[in-house]
C-alpha cells in the first residue's frame, strides 16, 4: 500500500477517536514528529510501531491497510463471481463510526462499558432466523448476532473461573444493552438485543439495513469499503476452491470450508439413503404384488367355481383388496410411529448440541405416506381386479 494511503487513514481515524498528534504519539511511544511523518506519507511506520497504532487507535490493522477500493479489487470480486465453484458472492461492511457498550444493573452499582465494534453481510449469508432480524429506527432497538463461540467462552472460561453464573441463549436473548454511537458531531445511544447466536460468521453482526443507515449519518464524508468476503460454493468438496485461493493468495477463516465438505457429505449420504428407501420401497411393491398373484394362482380353481356359481368378480377380488389395503395401512402406521419415535430421540441430541434449532411439522412426512399408501393401494386394487376379470373371461 502507498505510504500517503496509510498515512491519510490513520490521520482519519486519530481525529475520529479525539486524538490530537501528541495524544496519539505518546500512547504509542514515538515522537509526533515522526507520527506527523507517517501521517503525511513521509515514512512507513515499522511493524511495531504499526501494531501500538492499531491498539492505540482499536482499530483493525486490515482496516489502516485497505487501499481506495479501485478497479482492480472490483475486478478481483468479479473474477470470483465468474469462477464455476461460486454460488454467490457477499461482502462484509464495517461500521466507520465509533461504537460502545453498556451493560449492567443500576440497583446493584455494576456497570460495564467496553468499546466494540459492528459488521454486516447480506441476509442471504445470515446463518439465524430472520423472523427478528430487521432495524426500524422508531423502535430504537438494534437486533444483533454474536457468535456463539463467544457465550461459550464465557460459560465455560471467564464465568467458570470466576465463579459467575452461566448464561443459556434464552437468557442473553432477554438482556438489552445500551449501544452508543458517535460520529459526525452526533452522539445517540440506543438498545441493543441479541436475537442469534452464529455458527459461521465470527463476526458482531447487525442487519445490512442498519449499518447503511447508520454510516450515512454518523459517518457520511466516508464511503464504506468491505473488509472481508463471504463466498457460497456449490461444492466445497471441489479441489479448484483451495487452489484458487492458494494462486490468488486468499485466507480464509477457521475451518468454514471443512464444515462445509461435512455439510456437503451429509447431503450426498442423505441422498444416498433416500435413493436405496425408494429403491427398497419400489422392491417390497413388487414383492407383495408378487406374494398376492401367487395367491391368486394358487387358489384359482377356487375362484373360478365361485364366478361359475354366480359371484361376480368383484366380490370375489374383495378379500385381496382388504389384504393388501390393510397391509399397505399397516406399513404406513408402523413407518409414522418410527418416523415419530426416532424423530424424537434425534432432535433431543441436537437441541442440546444446537438450543436454537427449529424442528419442522411432521405434516409433509404424513401427507407423502399417505398419498404413497393411496397410490400404492390403488394400483394393488387394479392389478388385482384385473387378474380376476381375466380368470373370468377365461371360463366364458
Amino acid at each position: 500500500m502507498e505510504r500517503k494511503g496509510l498515512g491519510k487513514r490513520i490521520n482519519e481515524v486519530r481525529k475520529d477517536r479525539g486524538f490530537t498528534a501528541d495524544k496519539l504519539s505518546e500512547l504509542c511511544n514515538i515522537n509526533a514528529t515522526y507520527l506527523r511523518q507517517i501521517e503525511g506519507g513521509v515514512k512507513m511506520p515499522s511493524l511495531p510501531v504499526f501494531i501500538d497504532i492499531c491498539n492505540a487507535l482499536r482499530i483493525s490493522p486490515d482496516y489502516l491497510l485497505q487501499d481506495e477500493m479501485g478497479e482492480n479489487e472490483i475486478s478481483k470480486i468479479k473474477e470470483l463471481e465468474a469462477q464455476p465453484f461460486t454460488r454467490s458472492v457477499g461482502a462484509f461492511t464495517p461500521t466507520l463510526f465509533k461504537v460502545s457498550a453498556g451493560l449492567g444493573m443500576q440497583q446493584a452499582g455494576i456497570r460495564i462499558s467496553t468499546d466494540m465494534f459492528f459488521e454486516s453481510v447480506p441476509d442471504a449469508f445470515v446463518d439465524v432466523s430472520l423472523d427478528k432480524w430487521h432495524f426500524d429506527e422508531g423502535t430504537q432497538t438494534i437486533p444483533i448476532i454474536i457468535p456463539r463461540n463467544y457465550l461459550n467462552l464465557y460459560n465455560f472460561g471467564f464465568a467458570q473461573s470466576r465463579n459467575l453464573p452461566k448464561l443459556s441463549e434464552g437468557v442473553m436473548g432477554l438482556i438489552q444493552m445500551d449501544i452508543n454511537m458517535r460520529g459526525n458531531g452526533r452522539v445517540k445511544q440506543y438498545k441493543g438485543n441479541i436475537v442469534g447466536f452464529s455458527n459461521r460468521l465470527n463476526t458482531i453482526l447487525v442487519p445490512q439495513s442498519f449499518m447503511e443507515w447508520a454510516n450515512q449519518n454518523f459517518a457520511p464524508e466516508r464511503e464504506a469499503q468491505p473488509s472481508r468476503l463471504i463466498v457460497e460454493v456449490k461444492n466445497p468438496t471441489d479441489t479448484a476452491i483451495t487452489d484458487y485461493f492458494q494462486q490468488k493468495n486468499y485466507e480464509t477463516e477457521g475451518d468454514n470450508l471443512d464444515a462445509g465438505k461435512t455439510t456437503y457429505f451429509l447431503r450426498l449420504i442423505t441422498g444416498i439413503v433416500s435413493g436405496v428407501g425408494l429403491f427398497i420401497s419400489i422392491l417390497s411393491f413388487y414383492i407383495l404384488m408378487l406374494s398376492v398373484f401367487l395367491l391368486l394362482q394358487k387358489n384359482t380353481a377356487k375362484l373360478e367355481n365361485l364366478l361359475l356359481i354366480g359371484y361376480s368378480p368383484s366380490k370375489v377380488a374383495l378379500p385381496y383388496h382388504v389384504l393388501t389395503v390393510g397391509l399397505n395401512l399397516l406399513v404406513l402406521l408402523l413407518a409414522v410411529i418410527g418416523v415419530v419415535w426416532l424423530r424424537s430421540y434425534y432432535t433431543g441430541v441436537l437441541k442440546t448440541l444446537i438450543p436454537q434449532l427449529e424442528t419442522g411439522s411432521l405434516l409433509p412426512c404424513i401427507l407423502a405416506g399417505s398419498i404413497l399408501f393411496i397410490v400404492v393401494s390403488a394400483l394393488n386394487i387394479l392389478l388385482i381386479r384385473k387378474k380376476v376379470l381375466s380368470i373370468w373371461k377365461g371360463n366364458k
